[in-house]
């Protein structure tokens, strides 16, 4: 394992309930990250309640970056983000807040927020589901 690897690992360990607001977090769907910015952790509920910057989807050689200013705030289960690295987001947030966010392209962002909210939701509900059921099988 590399350095940054277990240098990542450690962060997903030590860092889940440990969030602060203003800190920027990712949650991740496939080859696509979400970056937002912490606006209040809940220990009782374990969710965290967040503002959305970036999305950032992955395909074959290329990457298209979503600016999600404009978007609605999130509250989602905290074990599911992790703390976003300094190198893998700064060159980002240095492009978009150098420019106003942009007004023609709000629905296309919130479309894509809520794509990807619903990739997501799917994808955990199908991933509890098959656990209970390995579960069951198991007793």
């Amino acid at each position: 394992m590399t350095q940054a690897c277990h240098y990542e690992e450690e962060l997903k360990m030590n860092s889940k309930t440990n969030f602060q607001p203003l800190q920027i977090v990712c949650l991740e769907h496939l080859t696509a990250c979400l970056y937002a910015e912490v606006i209040q952790v809940v220990e009782s509920r374990q969710v965290c309640w967040v503002r959305p910057l970036l999305l950032i989807q992955h395909s074959t050689g290329d990457q298209s970056v979503i600016d999600l200013r404009s978007t609605i705030d999130l509250l989602w289960s905290l074990a599911s983000f992790r703390p976003a690295l300094d190198t893998e987001i700064l060159p980002f947030l240095a492009n978009i807040f150098t420019s106003a966010p942009p007004l023609q392209s709000s629905a296309h962002a919130r479309q894509q927020l809520n794509s990807f909210v619903q990739q997501l939701w799917q994808s955990q509900k199908n991933e509890s589901q098959h656990n209970k059921l390995s579960s069951v099988d198991q007793s």
